[in-house]
């Protein structure tokens, strides 16, 4: 690992990893009293992506690098016989942790992935529709930054493939307005989502065609809670990022990341979980929600769900 001590995403209060750490954490595979539970998740998730392969012709799987969407990973290879049959997307804000680059990098060769990354290139540079303004955390609100790295970028590379249908990680624990996503969910041509208007799912009848520019979202996750996603991620030996575990600050105090975003509007909350048994005993007594550290979530009242209402993840 290169030595990241100098980035200033390690100056405040999560530590940079040591330069001799390696890009991923492989836990110890172990097996626990609530297995039915877990496999019953797993054949719904997996059940849910196979039939988004066979109803749209053209998928991708957005991927953050982050804990669900590693799941998505090994239950995409699980569907499918070890072969993910479809592209991975990385939206590349150019604000990720350095790390969380060297374990996308890492785990593109682990798992053999077809990996596109997009970056909104102008919205950047301040060119084409940007002319006058470049959209960074140092000049522009977190909201107006999320949707223009990360939401624009996806409008723009989706455009550019025209998908119909995005495998998506989120779960309906993370936020009261995921809460209110179906599996199978609809975004118009211009990435709206109404969620006042949601399409009923009854006996597994699903949203499986759209009109041209349009797409659907299949939320593979959307049951899991995230004490599911630790529990699962150590029962299958699921290599992750290591900064969802803690680490010692300059203060004395030891920290950690539950949720991993733009590392200028992502915090982490102080802990002492350093393996995944610890972790889960955590989030069982732990009254800070799981998104809490992330700045653009909290920068006005239903932020989240304005942005998702424009195609935000």
């Amino acid at each position: 690992m290169s030595d990241f001590s100098k980035h200033p995403a390690y100056s405040r209060l999560y530590a940079a990893p040591g330069a001799d750490e390696p890009a991923a954490f492989f836990p110890e595979k172990i097996a626990h009293s609530d297995q039915e539970h877990l496999d019953q998740l797993e054949a719904q998730s997996v059940f849910l992506i196979r039939e988004a392969f066979h109803h749209f012709k053209n998928i991708c799987m957005p991927w953050s690098m982050g804990k669900d969407s590693n799941v998505l990973i090994w239950l995409s290879k699980k569907a499918f016989g070890g072969h993910i049959p479809y592209p991975l997307l990385h939206i590349d804000t150019t604000y990720e942790f350095p790390e969380m680059i060297e374990y996308r990098d890492w785990a593109v060769k682990y798992h053999g992935l077809n990996l596109i990354v997009k970056i909104n290139e102008d919205a950047r540079a301040g060119r084409g529709d940007y002319v006058g303004r470049v959209i960074g955390y140092d000049t522009t609100d977190p909201v107006t930054v999320t949707h223009e790295l990360k939401t624009v970028a996806l409008q723009q590379v989706m455009a550019e493939h025209k998908w119909d249908a995005l495998i998506t990680g989120i779960r309906r624990d993370e936020d009261p307005t995921r809460a209110k996503e179906r599996y199978f969910s609809p975004r118009t041509k211009d990435f709206e989502w109404d969620y006042k208007d949601q399409p009923p799912e009854f006996w597994n009848q699903f949203t499986t065609s759209c009109a041209p520019g349009e797409h659907v979202r299949v939320q593979a996750l959307l049951d899991w809670s995230e004490r599911d996603i630790w529990m699962y991620i150590q029962r299958e030996g699921i290599p992750i990022p290591k900064m969802y575990f803690s680490r010692k600050a300059k203060d004395g105090h030891r920290y950690r990341f539950r949720s991993l975003g733009c590392w200028p509007i992502s915090g982490p909350v102080e802990s002492d979980a350093d393996t995944i048994d610890k972790i889960v005993d955590e989030l069982a007594h732990t009254k800070t929600s799981e998104r809490a550290g992330r700045a653009q979530d909290h920068h006005e009242r239903n932020a989240m769900q304005k942005l998702r209402a424009k195609g935000f993840m």
